[in-house]
């Protein structure tokens, strides 16, 4: 056999089939051969673990795992290329224009555009979305290819890519991978589909100051998410991007560039600064509804890693600056005995469901409390699964305001017998707002898993390996139980430190190495590692012990 008929095996997890192909021949090719039935269409591949294009081609033998749009990673392989096509489309139609994807909204991506004459009007938007199908209609191929790092800045001197040097400047390398898609070079952080006719199901429509970029639906990729509105959540986004356009930090490049200038001190203090003085505001807004309106409990939710308690513990502060007399319940004692917990539909024990509360001790307890009477306070034996009393009581005074912290809080259905105007529900997330570039957001969702591993890692005795294999179902309980509530927050609250990233990178990249290699797990892992390397490290020595990051990495001089 000759070096040109040397032939490969490969191995596909999706069908569990091996098969022997010519060496060269690109992963689309196998999976042609393969003829997967998938719920959506195949968008890249995973070979060995490592994510790469349908159009790549294999040398040596692999362990092959193909990625459907509709799973988590599939849907970032497809955003990543939507926003390039929008990028494509928008420069064909208007050459001056500057486009940024800002962060998620109603379901989508909201994004601006710079260098327009005047406002993006709705006719703008449909002109774009037009090109846009025009664009996927040719079926133009997305070129991966590499390139000498001072050809690349040159190339994006001239394009006037201020964001994409900025970044390149802090990770100097000889070659630098890019995309082509007709003649515009593209920057990306991760696999692409291999052609614009893969991308038929997206729309845009005009929102805000600019626009939102629809995806497909997860449970119907053949049709797009249709727009949610989300008010409070946008709200919260858009005054973050104000503190980062006052700060002059909307990017990873920025921010390293202020880090290397030896400026990071100075960043801590404002950002922190900044938190407190929004505690600040939410107290003053409390301390007005309990005297006005006789608002007599606090509910602090929000999804996974959040930092629902130190929030909760520094707002109990500042309410006590203010006159008020915060105590705190967990809403955990009022878990049902174990054997009247809920199961999942795997038949596992669901501690994330409603009614794996105690409703009704939960609603007449808090009444008895708001009446002024001592009420003797459950607590809950996670050992075997039973609640009981130890005699502990709780009397509010007139000045009295309890602050509960669950995940339950928004939810109308945790206290029905509860007047309405004696609660006040916050809205924790850590809702980052800074970008990798104008055209790659970073996930709230990867900013909360990062704070997650590190926490599991140094108070629970878990693996990052454990923490991955587990945040799917951690999401599939927010999807459920936390997320179509948010809107119904009184007040919604951005736990997210701009910097924070630059500091959890000494801390999570140790535990993202530990990984197993073979397993599905080290994927997301090399993926979260890689994105690590974008940031320059920043020491976490002049993090003050009461910050919000201190409950993921120790050092706080709160009690957990």
């Amino acid at each position: 056999m000759t070096a040109t008929d040397k032939t490969i095996q490969v191995y596909c997890e999706n069908n569990r089939t091996s098969l022997y192909v010519q060496e060269g021949t690109t992963t689309g090719q196998i999976l042609d051969m393969l003829a997967l039935h998938t719920p959506s269409p195949v968008v890249a591949c995973f070979a060995d673990n490592h994510m790469k294009e349908l159009s790549t081609r294999i040398y040596s033998p692999k362990n092959l795992r193909y990625v459907e749009l509709a799973s988590p990673d599939g849907m970032r392989v497809y955003a990543r290329s939507l926003f390039f096509l929008l990028h494509k489309a928008l420069l064909d139609c208007y050459p001056n224009a500057h486009l940024r994807i800002l962060h998620t909204a109603s379901r989508g991506y909201y994004g601006e555009i710079d260098g327009l004459e005047g406002p993006l009007t709705d006719e703008q938007v449909q002109t774009i979305k037009q090109r846009m199908r025009a664009l996927v209609e040719l079926d133009l191929p997305i070129v991966r290819e590499k390139l000498l790092m001072e050809d690349i800045e040159k190339l994006y001197h001239s394009y006037g890519y201020e964001d994409k040097l900025a970044l390149l400047g802090t990770r100097p390398q000889y070659f630098i991978t890019v995309y082509n898609l007709g003649g515009l070079p593209g920057y990306f952080y991760g696999a692409m589909v291999v052609s614009t006719g893969a991308l038929k199901v997206f729309d845009l429509q005009p929102f805000g100051d600019g626009f939102v970029l629809l995806m497909p639906r997860r449970e119907d990729w053949t049709r797009v998410e249709p727009m949610c509105l989300e008010p409070k959540l946008f709200s919260v986004f858009q005054q973050n991007k104000e503190w980062a356009d006052i700060l002059q930090i909307s990017d990873v490049g920025s921010l390293n560039s202020r880090v290397l200038e030896g400026e990071a001190s100075q960043m801590i203090k404002v950002g922190e600064a900044l938190q407190e003085k929004t505690l600040a505001r939410i107290a003053d807004t409390i301390l007005e509804r309990h005297d006005r309106e006789g608002v007599k409990i606090v509910f602090v939710a929000g999804p996974s890693s959040s930092g629902k308690t130190t929030l909760s513990k520094r707002l109990s502060i500042q309410l006590r600056v203010l006159g008020l007399e915060p105590q705190t319940i967990s809403l955990d004692d009022y878990f049902v005995d174990r054997e009247h917990t809920p199961r999942d539909e795997n038949g596992n024990y669901d501690f994330e469901a409603l009614e794996a509360v105690d409703i009704e001790a939960f609603n007449s307890d808090l009444n008895r409390l708001f009446a002024g009477e001592r009420v003797e306070m459950p607590k809950f034996r996670f050992t075997d699964g039973k609640r009981y009393y130890d005699g502990t009581t709780l009397q509010l005074s007139d000045r009295g305001i309890l602050i509960v912290e669950g995940i339950h809080g928004l939810n109308p259905g945790l206290t029905p017998h509860v007047e309405e105007h004696l609660k006040f529900k916050i809205y924790a997330s850590a809702l980052t707002t800074l970008s990798l570039d104008n055209l790659s957001v970073i996930s709230t969702t990867d900013n909360r898993l990062l704070r997650r591993i590190v926490r599991d890692s140094k108070y629970r005795g878990r693996s990052a390996y454990d923490t991955l294999k587990g945040w799917s179902s951690v999401r599939r309980g927010e999807d459920k139980y936390i997320f179509p509530y948010q809107e119904q927050a009184d007040v919604m609250v951005n736990t997210a430190l701009f910097f924070e990233i630059s500091i959890l990178k000494q801390y999570a990249r140790p535990l993202l190495v530990q990984v197993p290699a073979n397993t599905p797990e080290y994927a997301e892992a090399l993926r979260l590692m890689k994105f690590l390397d974008y940031f320059v490290e920043i020491p976490d020595r002049e993090l003050p012990p009461t910050s919000i990051l201190r409950e993921f990495l120790g050092g706080s001089s709160f009690s957990y």
